[in-house]
């Protein structure tokens, strides 16, 4: 374990927690299957598809550079403790995931901590190959204001309501049965 990076990682996500271990230990063990996995700050060659919205996601960014605005940092909302890294050029991926805790014995935060960063891989991850196609690279939209409020949306984020372009949040979905 890089103690150092760890507390970077710590300093950048603001405090020591076993969701951040998760989400180091994620990216370590990524880096073991694909190599250096550091994405610079313009590119999209790695990409992290999260699948959930936890503290482990601050030390993907930390140690990826991956983030939600340049368009490689994507979540994907399964509240799964799942981590699954694309790279582009290669085609190479991998899908980490957290595996339930074991046994019946309740662990403390700082025990729990201590056992994702050094338990052995295998005990505490599965690993996979993603069960989902890499996502296409970020895009620009044009944006489009809502004719009801007046705020502008991505044209892609639009909707038609009442013959008016609406945003999804002004938006009255029409749900009648199943």
């Amino acid at each position: 374990m890089d103690k150092k990076l760890w507390e970077e990682c710590i300093k950048f996500h603001g405090h020591e927690c076993p969701g951040l271990a998760i989400g180091y230990r994620a990216v370590e063990i990524a880096k073991e299957h694909l190599g250096d996995i550091f994405s610079p700050s313009h590119d999209e060659e790695i990409v992290c598809v999260t699948e959930n919205d936890a503290c482990g996601v601050d030390a993907v960014q930390w140690m990826t550079g991956c983030t939600v605005g340049k368009g490689n940092l994507i979540y994907r909302p399964t509240g799964k403790m799942a981590f699954s890294f694309f790279l582009r050029e290669s085609g190479r991926s991998i899908r980490i995931v957290r595996k339930p805790k074991p046994g019946d014995a309740p662990m403390s935060r700082e025990e729990s901590k201590r056992y994702i960063l050094e338990a052995p891989a295998d005990e505490v991850f599965w690993v996979k190959e993603p069960e989902f196609e890499l996502p296409e690279r970020a895009r620009i939209f044009d944006s489009v204001v809502c004719e009801k409020c007046g705020e502008a949306s991505p044209e892609h984020k639009i909707r038609i309501m009442e013959g008016k372009k609406v945003c999804s949040e002004c938006f009255t979905d029409y749900q009648r049965g199943w």
